[in-house]
């Protein structure tokens, strides 16, 4: 396969997740790169279908450029063929569970991530690049034991390796602005001052992890990254929201994390006591446990010698600010 066209460097880059927020933008970033791109969504067809590509009229924007593989990771035979089919030679991992719960973590973070590492391996890709999170510094949840678990995988496997462990993203900092835009209250845990992160943007983040498919350097490291600084907190959250509105609004509402270990601990002791509704009130259990976690903790390195989150230890790339991406949420939400 011709790797390079008219960039040297070009690859053939097999990305996993490429329907998800994050996928869309590193396909984005990729193709811009001159790299040679699979995009893989899940199949809308059965196992047995051969594997194709879409009609140019169903590919979306954000695969301009892009070769689109349907293949669902959890089928082991169908990955194999993609592989052996486009021999890529990087193969990136956006994928993620979506509610954090025990069952999706292990069969998302862990086990699809080990069916797409041993195809990889088994296709003779070189370099495997894996989406993260930093939150896996200080494990408490589900979902972060399993990222944990493949990343010792991975770590241990013979294929080079990149763990990119991205802090809070933009869109996890958004999800009050159409609300607040509409005069509802913004919430804060405590006084708003309990966590800080550098969030980074979908573009920034992209822009991090194409940059790893071709820097040496950042071959078999694991790679926390923030965008811009300073670390800013959700009351710093509030007061961006404030300049942007110029109006006094929004109001904050402050809400002890207590409440969410208090109603967490109920279901965990439903959970116990009925046996018909276990998992699905485990399942809510974690939920609150997530909640309590994100309200709690920061998104920042923690330095080893004192245990603490640090800003200063915080690696910062990108040039995009959460205030302007506030600043396009509320003109649109006008």
């Amino acid at each position: 396969m011709n790797e390079g066209g008219d960039n040297p460097e070009s690859k053939t880059v097999f990305v996993a997740g490429a329907s998800g927020t994050i996928g869309r933008a590193v396909v984005r970033a990729l193709v811009a790169d001159g790299h040679t791109v699979l995009a893989q969504r899940r199949a809308s067809t059965p196992a047995s279908t051969p594997i194709t590509k879409l009609d140019a009229g169903t590919v979306p924007d954000e695969w301009t450029g892009a070769q689109i593989i349907a293949c669902d990771l959890a089928d082991t035979p169908a990955l194999a063929r993609a592989m052996d089919a486009h021999r890529p030679t990087v193969v990136i991992s956006c994928i993620a569970s979506r509610t954090g719960a025990p069952k999706d973590a292990m069969a998302v973070d862990y086990a699809a991530n080990s069916a797409l590492l041993e195809a990889a391996q088994a296709g003779g890709a070189q370099h495997f690049i894996l989406l993260s999170a930093i939150c896996v510094q200080r494990p408490k949840l589900a979902f972060q034991h399993a990222k944990l678990a493949f990343e010792k995988e991975l770590i241990e496997a013979r294929i080079d390796h990149t763990i990119v462990r991205p802090t809070a993203f933009f869109k996890s900092l958004s999800g009050q602005v159409a609300r607040v835009a509409k005069g509802g209250k913004f919430m804060v845990f405590g006084d708003g001052n309990l966590t800080r992160c550098k969030p980074i943007s979908d573009t920034d983040l992209a822009r991090f992890i194409a940059l790893c498919v071709t820097d040496l350097a950042k071959r078999g490291m694991t790679l926390p990254i923030g965008g811009p600084g300073p670390a800013i907190s959700p009351h710093d959250q509030w007061e961006i929201l404030r300049a942007i509105m110029d109006d006094g609004r929004p109001p904050i509402q402050r809400i002890s994390p207590r409440w969410l270990t208090r109603i967490g601990a109920i279901f965990d002791t439903a959970a116990r006591l009925s046996p018909l509704a276990r998992e699905w009130l485990a399942e809510k259990a974690e939920y609150l446990k997530i909640a309590h976690y994100y309200a709690t903790q920061s998104m920042l390195v923690l330095d080893p010698e004192t245990g603490e989150y640090s800003a200063e230890l915080t690696p910062e790339f990108g040039k995009d600010h959460l205030s302007d991406h506030y600043t396009d949420l509320i003109e649109a939400a006008r």
